[in-house]
Order: structure tokens, then C-alpha cells, then sequence
């Protein structure tokens, strides 16, 4: 089968946002102009494509990044039929929830460009940040939609503004709004200078007026800026324009591209998804200025047996080369595994090469996805997107390829889960199925983590918040029959060192026959992040939060033992110092240490590197952390003097305020373990009327006294008892 449609026509993208600012809409908006569905689904009617999981249903959200295959034709083009005119669009609908953001990150990974979606009146949102960041992270190309501006309050430039301050100065006005709230009749756009309606059924038929009368002046004005800013990315074209000679329409947009693609400008565009204004136009926007795979510099990896550099083209001929960015869990078919195939091509029923593992598998069936509908189809090519049946081994993250070209893509990192809860089975049929169930939804989620107390044996389920875990908790009745009880959320805490600290350790037993001797010399200090061009050395192994020097000179203690070492240095690390929660971004030295000839064994030295690593803990300042989230709460003016006092009593530190129409918004930071059941507490304290949004930040030591509490709950009495 031929490729349906030439690489430079394909569009990979995907729409992004903080949550409710209209993004399933858009992307509902988005399936009617394409043909893909008949009708358009309302997330407020639960009857939305995207959302198709029953929980994103019931509450409104999107809980999973779906991915839709879809064809367009240009607004303007009047024969609308004609197949050579058609784009082909492979569409990623984000969560917009900060416990979902896992799905926002490897959406980024395998995009070629993104729509980021703003409420017309909330303007940047906290999830807008982080999306922002990710897209920043992994230098994708993107285009601001200001949506909802048909809401009561909506503000264009207001909200024009906030990108301006707190996302990226590159961002430029590509369209004006045509009125606002109740009489917003359509957009203008600022390069053609052109004002568009959307007529008939649905706003279908997209209409090109002239400017009217009372926004020329306007938008006048912002025209020159515009392009302005667009000539500064060509130098022929700069002089041309200070010599008082205006590019033409079609140079302008030819340099837009280039510039949109570099990051160098960001469009800022708008209408309202609801009242089906300036969707159709945004879909122009994709075809005239994001990526098509051919427009991007080759992928980047490594030589899995040689570790030197490799490229791939994106081209059909080239090797074949995919990255498996999500797995999900069908009921019909078992687990699909969705991947970015980024050069060469791949046939159904043909064998792929894990280089991550090692690893051949059968590729036993290739889906194309609308949502959760599936088309079979025999095979991929280069820059397209996919789910393939029947893969066993394949995790998230992992490289696919042809194994006498083999390449190691960079892995995509994942934000460590911050909340935990106690689960266990409510029968001995529930815990078999428990463990099953678990095991699936983890390989699903990356940050959703399961482990077991030592001391208790229950089992703990980690991840990004209370939500998060209680999605998880509910597919687990749902999808797997699984009934559980569950404990209130935890905080995951984490344990590190505040300074350098060295400890010697000798373990020796003598108990008739064989003994054991393990002698080690280690000194622990706090691990600092590589620079940007660092390579890690050879006697270096760097992992997650975890760093192993090996400088043991002149055989001390010989090759075979160190691994035991290392081993026991992150099983101790695993145990924790201070109340038992692990520890992490501490680097230790194996810099002395003796063996015996007949008594040394792994096990020695693995107890003795414990030992010794509980004693440099001693002193080297073990502390506990505690996860800080950013918090913004929006609340009418007469209550903000309550709001701050609540936030100052949860250790909560506020960092600014500003205005939002006739509301205030606060930010501040504080600690999540005081923000348990806040929602609840913030809507009774403001008679409902404050609403706030909280996202991870950073990890921050955790007060003495706060310590001991924490200590206390645990049952730690006494820390060197505890080490």
C-alpha cells in the first residue's frame, strides 16, 4: 500500500491547555470541519469523542491524551472534494489537569507542532506554564489560540498580555477579534487584513469581508508591528522593508514559517471553539506554519553497541526508527502501543527490534486511532503515528528500529509522583486480579508507581495528586473488576544530604567454617545535575537521582565485588535515614576498602556499603523534604485578606497578586501536605466563590518541628535506633 499522502502535507500537532479553557472543544470542532464525526460532541452533554473514557465523561475532563487521524482542506479553497489539496492531520488531545501532565509530556515528545489554548478571560493559567515549559523542553513550534472570547469578561489584549509577560516576549498578534462577548461576529486577521465570518450550519462556511470601519485604525497599527517582527528574521526582506518596499503577502507568510518553526515568533490567534468562530482558520494556521516532518532536522540517538551519535532522515527509505511514547490498555485487543515513527517505514506482521531491551517482537497489527475507534491499515511510513497490536515487552519510551541499523533514542523523563495511599484487596479473588490490574495501569502511566512497606507489607500506590490516584483507584473497579479499600492520600516525602560526610565500614563474621569479610571506605556528598555538554566518566554510573564513583585504586577490592557496593548504597538509600522515606540526588564514593581472600563475598560487601552508608548519613545533615506546589486561588476582593491569613497558616508563602477583572488572583507557594481537603475549605471561607489550581514545584526541606511530627506518625523514636 502507498503512502496516502506526501510527507511535506503531513501535520503532527497537538492541543494543549490548562484545564477548562476549552480545549475539547476546540478538538470536537476540529473532528466536525474535518469530516471526522457527523455531529459536534459538548463536554457539558458528556457526549465528546476525545473524552471517551466513562470518567472524563462524568467529570467534565480529559484524563488521557487521545489520538485522531484526520484529513483538511484549506478554508479558502472553494473545491473542497479535490484529494490534492488535502492535509493529513495527526491530532494529540491533551489533559488539561496538572495529576494528567505525565500525558502532556510525551504527547510533546513525538509533536512536530502544538495549538496552545487560553481562556479569553483567565488568560496564562498555571497548566499553561508547564505546557509551555515541556514544549520549550522539547522545542516544539506553536500557535496561541485566545479562545472563549464570547464569555462574559473576555479580554483579547488582557490576555495577550499575560502570554507576553508570562510565557514568551516572542509572541505577536496574528488576528484581532471582531467584537466580544455577546457580539463577537468574528476575526480579523492581521497579515491579509481581511475580516472573517462563520456562516451556516455550525460556522462552517468561512466568509472573507473587508476590515469594517471602526477597527482599521487598529488594526492598521498592528499590521505593521506584525510585520515588523517578520522581516526581522530575513535580512534581504529587512532591507527591503527600510527602504520602504512591503514584502508581499505570500513572502511574509513564506518567512512567518521559517520563523514559527525556529521558535522565533509565536501566532497569537482567537475566536470562541463554543460558538464555532476561528477554528477553521486555525486549521490554516497549522497548514501554513507548523512543521511537516520533512521541515525538522533529523531525530537524534545513539549507537546502542558503540554509544557513538546517529541521525535519521525523515524519509521512507531510511532506516526504520520509532519511539513508543504511551501504552493503553484495550479490552478487545489487549495492549495497544502507540508509536512515532520517525524514519523509514514498518509492516504489520513484521519483526521489530527493541533496542532498549535487546529484544525482537512481532509487530502483529497496526491500528490507526480515532479516539477509541481503530482502522486497521498494513503499514506505516515515515512521520505518521500509530498503535501496534500484539508487542509484549515494549514499555513507554522505549526505541523501535531495524535491528542491523539499530539506534537508542533519548528516553523521555518523567515528574516523580508526590501523593501515596494505602490499597488493599477486599478478597483473596480481589488480590489477584489487584496485582494484575496494577501492573497494567503502571506500564500505562509512568508516574503512577506501586511498592510495598517493608515493615507492614501493604501495598502503596503512588502518583501526581489526589485525583490521579483516585481515576486509578476507579479503573480498577471498572476495567478490572477490582474491589479495594484504599487510605487517606500521603505525601510522598523524600530524604537527601545537606553536606559531604565520609564513613568506613568492616563487616566481618566468623561462625565456624566459611566466613564472611566485607571492608568499605565511602564518602557520600549531595549529587550536582551535569552541565549542558558534561559526559558522565567511566568509573561513573549515573542513574535517576543516584550517583556510583568507583575510585578504588590498585585492587583493593577487586572488580567482581563493587556492584554488591553500589547495590547496597541504593538499597540503603531505598530505606531512608530519618523516617524511612527514600533518598535521593546524593552522590557516593567508593574511594578505599580491603578484601579477604577466602571470606570476601557480595553479600559482605553489600552489608557492609549499608552500614557504612547509614553512618555517613549520620552526618552528613540527613533532612526530610517535602513537596511545594504553586498555588493560584482567584477570589473577590473581600475575601482576600482571609485567604492570605489561611495561606500564611499553612506555612504558605505569598508571592504576588494581581488583577483579573473584578477578581483578585493570589500566588503563593506552599507545602502539599497543608493542602489536603483546601478546596472545600477555601469555597465555605469565600461562600463560594474562590476557586484555585496547584501544580507540583520543587522539593524544599522540611521544617524541624513539622520533622518531628512526621517522625512521630511514622513511629520513629530515636533516629540512630531508626539507622
Amino acid at each position: 500500500m502507498a503512502r496516502a499522502f506526501p510527507l511535506h502535507k503531513l501535520r503532527n500537532f497537538g492541543i494543549v491547555a490548562h484545564v477548562d479553557a476549552g480545549k475539547t472543544t476546540t478538538s470536537e470542532r476540529v473532528l466536525f470541519y474535518t469530516g471526522m464525526s457527523h455531529k459536534i460532541g459538548e463536554v457539558h452533554d458528556g457526549a465528546t469523542v476525545t473524552d471517551w473514557m466513562e470518567q472524563e465523561r462524568e467529570r467534565g475532563i480529559t484524563i488521557t491524551a487521545a489520538a485522531i487521524s484526520c484529513n483538511w482542506t484549506p478554508s479558502l479553497i472553494a473545491d473542497r472534494i479535490d484529494p490534492e489539496l488535502k492535509y493529513s492531520f495527526n491530532i494529540i488531545d491533551t489533559p488539561g489537569h496538572i495529576d494528567f501532565t505525565a500525558e502532556v509530556k510525551r504527547s510533546m515528545r513525538v509533536l512536530d507542532g502544538a495549538i496552545v489554548v487560553f481562556d479569553g478571560v483567565a488568560g496564562v493559567e498555571p497548566q499553561s506554564e508547564t505546557n509551555w515549559r515541556y514544549a520549550d523542553e522539547a522545542g516544539v513550534p506553536r500557535i496561541c489560540f485566545i479562545n472563549k472570547m464570547d464569555r462574559t469578561g473576555a479580554d483579547f489584549e488582557r490576555s495577550y498580555d499575560s502570554i507576553l509577560k508570562r510565557l514568551s516576549p516572542k509572541a505577536v498578534r496574528y488576528q484581532l477579534p471582531w467584537g466580544s462577548e455577546e457580539n463577537l461576529k468574528g476575526v480579523i486577521d492581521l497579515l491579509k487584513m481581511k475580516a472573517y465570518t462563520f456562516e451556516g450550519e455550525m460556522g462552517m462556511k468561512v466568509v472573507e469581508v473587508e476590515i469594517p470601519e471602526e477597527y482599521k485604525a487598529d488594526a492598521e497599527k498592528y499590521h505593521a508591528e506584525l510585520v515588523e517582527r517578520i522581516v526581522e528574521n530575513d535580512d534581504a526582506q529587512m532591507n527591503a522593508y527600510l527602504e520602504g518596499n512591503v514584502p508581499t503577502y505570500e513572502e511574509l507568510q513564506k518567512t512567518l514559517r521559517k520563523a514559527v518553526i525556529a521558535n522565533k515568533i509565536f501566532p497569537v490567534m482567537t475566536g470562541s471553539a463554543l460558538k464555532n468562530m476561528g477554528v477553521q482558520r486555525i486549521l490554516d494556521a497549522v497548514v501554513d506554519y507548523l512543521p511537516s516532518p520533512v521541515d525538522l532536522p533529523p531525530v537524534k540517538g545513539t549507537n546502542p553497541d558503540t554509544d557513538e551519535p546517529e541521525t535519521r532522515e525523515p524519509s521512507d527509505e531510511a532506516p526504520f526508527c520509532a519511539l513508543a511514547f504511551k501504552l493503553q490498555t484495550d479490552p478487545f485487543v489487549g495492549q495497544l502501543t502507540f508509536f512515532r515513527v520517525y524514519s523509514g517505514t514498518v509492516k504489520a506482521g513484521s519483526y521489530i527490534y527493541n533496542s532498549t531491551t535487546g529484544q525482537k517482537e512481532r509487530l502483529g497489527r497496526i491500528v490507526r486511532l480515532m479516539a477509541d475507534k481503530r482502522t486497521e491499515i498494513e503499514e506505516v511510513y515515515a512521520g505518521e503515528i500509530a498503535a501496534g497490536v500484539g508487542i509484549k515487552d515494549v514499555k513507554t519510551s522505549h526505541t523501535l528500529c531495524s535491528e542491523d541499523k539499530p539506534i537508542a533514542l533519548e528516553q523521555i523523563v518523567f515528574p516523580e509522583p508526590v501523593v501515596a495511599m494505602r490499597i488493599e484487596p477486599k478478597t483473596k479473588n480481589d488480590q489477584e486480579k489487584m496485582g494484575m490490574a496494577m501492573k497494567k495501569l503502571s506500564d500505562e502511566d509512568p508516574t503512577f508507581k506501586v511498592s510495598t512497606d517493608d515493615e507492614t507489607l501493604e501495598t502503596i500506590i503512588a502518583g501526581m495528586g489526589e485525583l490521579h490516584l483516585e481515576i486509578l483507584v476507579d479503573r480498577m473497579k471498572r476495567e478490572f473488576g477490582v474491589e479495594a479499600n484504599v487510605g487517606k492520600p500521603q505525601v510522598a516525602y523524600r530524604e537527601t544530604i545537606q553536606h559531604e560526610a565520609e564513613a568506613e565500614y568492616k563487616y566481618v563474621k566468623q561462625s565456624g567454617g566459611r566466613g564472611q569479610y566485607g571492608h568499605v571506605c565511602i564518602r557520600i556528598k549531595p549529587m550536582v545535575a551535569l552541565e549542558e555538554d558534561e559526559t558522565v566518566k567511566k568509573n561513573v554510573t549515573r542513574e535517576d537521582h543516584y550517583e556510583f564513583v568507583n575510585n578504588i585504586k590498585g585492587g583493593a577490592i577487586p572488580n567482581e565485588f563493587i556492584p554488591a557496593v553500589m547495590k547496597g548504597c541504593k538499597e540503603a538509600m531505598a530505606r531512608g535515614f530519618v523516617a524511612g522515606y527514600k533518598m535521593e540526588d546524593i552522590s557516593v564514593e567508593l574511594f578505599d576498602g580491603s578484601y579477604h581472600d577466602v571470606d570476601s563475598s557480595e553479600i559482605a560487601f553489600r552489608l557492609a556499603a549499608i552500614h557504612a552508608f547509614k553512618d555517613a548519613a549520620k552526618r552528613a545533615g540527613a533532612v526530610l523534604l517535602e513537596p511545594i506546589m504553586k498555588v493560584e486561588v482567584t477570589t473577590p476582593e473581600k475575601f482576600m485578606g482571609d485567604v492570605n491569613g489561611n495561606i500564611s497558616s499553612k506555612r504558605g508563602l505569598v508571592e504576588g497578586m494581581d488583577d483579573r477583572d473584578l477578581v483578585k488572583v493570589i500566588h503563593a507557594k506552599v507545602p502539599l501536605s497543608e493542602m489536603f481537603g483546601y478546596t472545600t475549605a477555601l469555597r465555605s471561607m469565600t461562600e463560594g466563590r474562590a476557586n484555585m489550581t496547584m501544580e507540583f514545584d520543587h522539593y524544599d526541606v522540611v521544617p524541624p518541628n513539622v520533622a518531628l511530627e512526621i517522625k512521630k506518625a511514622r513511629g520513629v523514636k530515636d533516629i540512630e535506633e531508626e539507622a
